[in-house]
This record gives C-alpha cells, structure tokens and sequence, in this order.
C-alpha cells in the first residue's frame, strides 16, 4: 500500500509539472499564431500592392519561404501543446487507477 501512496505522490508532482509545461506550451502556440498572422496579412498587403490578382495572393502569399516558416513553426507549437494536453490527460487516468487500487487494497480485495 505505501508503494501505491508513493506512486500517486509522484504521479501528482508530474501532473503539476505537466499543467505548467502545458501553460508555456500554450504560450508558444499563441505566440507562434500570432507572428504567422501578422507576417501573412503584411505580405498579402504587399502582395496586393504590387498588383496581383486578388485570387492568386493569398496562394502567393503563403508561398513566401519566411511565411511558410512562420506557418511551420505554428504548426510545431501547436503539435506540443496537444502532445502536452494529451499526456495531461494520461497521467489523470494513471492516477486514477492508482486511487482505485488504493481503495481496492483497503477493502481487502
């Protein structure tokens, strides 16, 4: 039984660990939304201004290598944050197994 309070003691301090990770991954992906927006609305306005054809800068636009790199890194950060969300969860259901255990093991099953 001690190993199992033990377990659910570690599995507490992850979860933590893991609620801040969440938290700066989440500013990351915010901040990465935040820089492909910018640069792609600035380069559609240049692109706009330069004449194209208002079908065709969006597709452009996007084509440029800084915002294609910009896009990139949005879509990494919001990849970690779903990896970090997702092993939240995981952990919750762990502990919850280990509670059950607890509970189990002290009405003698």
């Amino acid at each position: 039984m001690q190993i199992l309070i033990a377990e659910i003691e570690n599995m507490r301090k992850e979860l933590n660990s893991t609620i801040i990770e969440l938290n700066k991954a989440g500013y990351e992906k915010a901040k990465a939304e935040y820089t492909y927006r910018v640069a792609l609305a600035k380069e559609l306005l240049i692109n706009r201004d330069k004449g194209l054809p208002v079908t065709l800068t969006n597709d452009v636009s996007k084509g440029n290598e800084q915002i294609a790199k910009y896009k990139f890194d949005r879509d990494v950060a919001e990849t970690n944050y779903e990896a970090i969300l997702e092993k939240l969860r995981a952990i919750k259901i762990e502990l919850g197994i280990v509670e059950r255990q607890i509970e189990a093991t002290r009405r003698g099953e």
